[in-house]
């Protein structure tokens, strides 16, 4: 339930910077470029956006299946080893990317890459609780 949670709060994020724009997309790192394409009105940062909203949707849809708490999910065994595995490898991995390539972009790299490693976390530590019953 508590990954469930976290990708439910961070899709409405998302969302939150579509809705609220190049500000939103400042503050949570999207990028210079990002924030001035949603200046200028273009429909890319929404679309790229859009995309990730969508997906952790989802990711937060196979959480609650995964916890009971909906149906059963189609390929909910895959599918949580998948979402736990890419966000425990998009943390680590952006975590040495900070280390070693990141140059001005370091801070976005650590900050996300830790929450992308914390969610990795929370995901196994679930996805250990309720193997048995899958």
């Amino acid at each position: 339930m508590i990954a469930a949670a976290l990708n439910a709060i961070a899709a409405l994020l998302h969302v939150g910077c579509i809705v609220f724009g190049a500000p939103w997309y400042r503050f949570f790192g999207a990028g210079e470029r990002m924030a001035r394409l949603a200046e200028a009105g273009d429909w890319r940062p929404t679309a790229v956006t859009s995309g990730i909203v969508a997906v952790l949707s989802i990711w937060a849809l196979y959480a609650l299946s995964g916890a009971g708490a909906i149906r059963a999910l189609p390929l909910l065994r895959i599918g949580l080893c998948v979402i736990t595995a890419v966000y425990a490898l998009r943390g680590v991995a952006g975590l040495l990317y900070a280390a070693f390539g990141a140059g001005a972009d370091a801070t976005f790299w650590w900050w996300s890459s830790a929450i992308c490693l914390a969610f990795g976390i929370v995901h196994a530590n679930g996805l250990v609780q309720v193997w048995p019953r899958l």
